[in-house]
């Protein structure tokens, strides 16, 4: 008689209907939720209420894979502890928060110390901040606010690669072409007052011993300042310009670059990002808690004409 063949282990899985945590783990969170911060309002969207987040950030994780849960200023340490362990990433985004003093700064701290703490325990959590995220992180980790001014506030600009750009996480997957454009050609905005030199990221230790650069850029006074960073050991992120603002902002008095090889940029940094986010198995404890914590609960609202985000949504 001819002997039975085994079915392979995933034939088998599948058949007897156990596959599913396997499967999901070998192939990546395909539901990934990122969580964004709110942060309190200003200037004329004040009228509008609270707290917001920019509709850009939104629809930069949306196109990368991702469904988005606003944070709210206005939780309790308890209740940001169990989004965090609910949700599969963050992202601190650009805005006008103080770095010190702020629900912004409070809340970025909760979440940047739970990343590190669940990594070390072997649970990958990502973290990317832009601009103000970028800022914050920089405080975050070394302690102590280390910016300086800089004439940032309308800017594009190439970036200026490090060695350690080629081989990091960030960008090793990008097209070579789309690589030597960001080298050569001005598709990254910087809209910023305050940056980290390089003299002062490389003469503090804390930073330079957690985060490699990427790049750097200079001001127009040529004061040298970093703009792209990852952690060594974290999967933390950071970019001092907006790839968010090129697909989705169009305010015209931003220097903003809406390019196709700006497009892609944001495109291949929202897809990177989304897929550290797959990394991480984290749920809400039921369906109905996951859809009440999603930003399709919220409707955003037109400010093009009052501020430099086309849309916001009203979070608090």
């Amino acid at each position: 008689m001819e002997a039975v063949r085994l079915p392979s282990l995933l034939a088998l899985l599948l058949c007897v209907g156990l596959s599913g945590h396997l499967l999901s783990a070998a192939a990546g969170n395909q539901r990934p939720i990122i969580g964004v911060l709110a942060q309190e309002t200003g200037g004329d969207i004040i009228q509008f209420g609270k707290s917001y987040i920019a509709a850009s950030y939104v629809k930069f994780l949306e196109s990368g894979g991702a469904r988005v849960a606003p944070i709210s200023i206005k939780l309790t340490v308890a209740e940001y502890t169990k989004l965090f362990h609910s949700i599969n990433g963050v992202l601190f985004p650009g805005g006008e928060s103080s770095v010190q003093e702020s629900r912004y700064s409070e809340i970025a701290a909760i979440f940047y110390n739970l990343a590190r703490q669940v990594k070390d325990k072997g649970i990958h959590f990502p973290v990317w901040g832009t601009c103000l995220g970028f800022e914050e992180l920089t405080v975050l980790t070394s302690g102590e606010d280390l910016l300086t001014i800089t004439n940032t506030s309308n800017l594009t600009l190439p970036l200026h690669f490090t060695d350690d750009a080629f081989h990091s996480r960030m960008f090793k997957h990008f097209p070579k072409d789309l690589l030597q454009s960001l080298q050569i050609k001005p598709l990254t905005g910087n809209y910023h007052n305050w940056s980290i030199s390089r003299k002062n990221f490389t003469n503090n230790k804390k930073l330079s011993k957690f985060y490699r650069i990427l790049s750097t850029n200079m001001d127009s006074k040529q004061k040298e300042f970093v703009s792209t960073m990852e952690a060594f050991r974290y999967p933390i992120y950071a970019v001092q310009w907006h790839p968010e603002r090129s697909p989705y902002e169009w305010k015209l008095t931003k220097e903003i670059p809406h390019s196709s090889e700006a497009i892609k940029v944001s495109w291949y940094l929202a897809d990177f990002f989304v897929n550290e986010a797959r990394k991480n198995f984290h749920q809400f404890s039921n369906r109905e808690d996951e859809v009440k914590a999603l930003i399709y609960n919220y409707s955003p609202v037109y400010t093009g004409d009052i501020s430099n985000f086309e849309q916001i949504y009203l979070i608090d």
